[in-house]
């Protein structure tokens, strides 16, 4: 692959990228799929409430249809981020205000600040795999 044809496609991820957390930022969930291959992996690693997982873009619709409603409003910013031509790992900071009492015991209004880094991988332009780590 020449340098231009590299340095275009990682163009594409950045901007896909960002228009992923747009959407997840907006809570558009539409917006969030269409930029998800059908066999979408999904996992969010964290280390105060363990791994979530799902293996199609309908689990993944699932789970961002219930997880949209804990909160009030949400928002990722990119930190850093190191892009090749088909994966990328991106630093976000991470700020959400809670909208319901979770099980851990935070209660309504709670503001999250947290720290993370997320893997992306793509394939003929659609997220194949996107890991939260936080």
């Amino acid at each position: 692959m020449c340098t231009m044809e590299a340095e275009r496609i990682k163009t594409y991820m950045e901007q896909a990228i960002q228009a992923y957390l747009d959407a997840y930022n907006a809570k558009d969930i539409p917006a969030m799929l269409a930029l998800l291959d059908d066999q979408i992996v999904f996992e969010n690693i964290s280390s105060s409430s363990g791994v979530t997982q799902t293996n199609t873009k309908l689990e993944f619709e699932q789970l961002a249809l219930q997880s949209v409603e804990y909160f009030t409003e949400r928002k990722q910013v990119v930190r850093f981020s190191i892009l090749s031509t088909d994966s990328a790992a991106v630093e976000i900071d991470y700020q959400a205000t809670l909208a319901k009492a979770l099980p851990n015991g935070m209660k309504a209004g709670h503001q999250l600040q947290l720290r993370g880094v997320s893997i992306f991988e793509m394939k003929k332009g659609k997220f194949t795999r996107i890991s939260d780590y936080s």
